[in-house]
């Protein structure tokens, strides 16, 4: 039997009744791929669930993290999604007080559409996410590989008469 050990950190957070919490990672970009990728990539943590009564309990798992990891917490409720930055420290998360250089709208269409094209970095990380609020789940990105800039993209289509939530992490502070 072949077990793999991982070395990660883990913390968990309580999710009332009708709100579900999703958590993603701010990576920055290797500076040897700066000139051809976005600064900043995201990649969504994994986690388990555990119900307690009314409430959820959610274990977010963080493989091979650096000392303090930057962290987007995006807690969906009816009609609206709450947005917070945080750093995992040890095996705690602290709540940023400061604003961060995160963009994030709605995107809602009445006809079917494909959202804008984004890059990804040669490692395949992406820049940009687009979230079903409704299921939490993200929309999976088409990846194709642009001959004419020599670039792998990701289309993303959405369906019409529904609102999606969009968000990308960026260098500048006068978003």
């Amino acid at each position: 039997m072949c077990m793999e050990i991982v070395q990660g950190k883990n913390f968990s957070i309580t999710d009332p009744q009708g709100v579900n919490t999703v958590i993603y990672k701010i990576n920055e970009t290797e500076k040897e791929y700066l000139a051809e990728s976005p600064k900043f990539t995201i990649e969504r943590l994994d986690y388990t669930e555990e119900l307690r009564g009314d409430v959820k309990k959610k274990t977010f798992f963080v493989e091979d993290p650096k000392p303090e990891e930057e962290l987007v917490i995006l807690s969906f409720g009816k009609d609206r999604v709450v947005v917070n930055m945080g750093i995992l420290e040890e095996n705690k998360v602290l709540i940023s007080k400061k604003p961060s250089a995160l963009k994030f709208k709605t995107l809602y269409s009445e006809k079917e559409e494909e959202f804008k094209e984004f890059k990804y970095t040669p490692n395949l990380k992406r820049p940009i996410t687009i979230i079903d609020p409704e299921t939490t789940e993200e929309v999976k990105p088409v990846l194709y590989f642009d001959k004419d800039t020599n670039e792998v993209r990701g289309k993303c289509k959405l369906k019409p008469y529904k609102s999606y939530f969009a968000f990308e992490i960026r260098e500048d502070k006068n978003i």
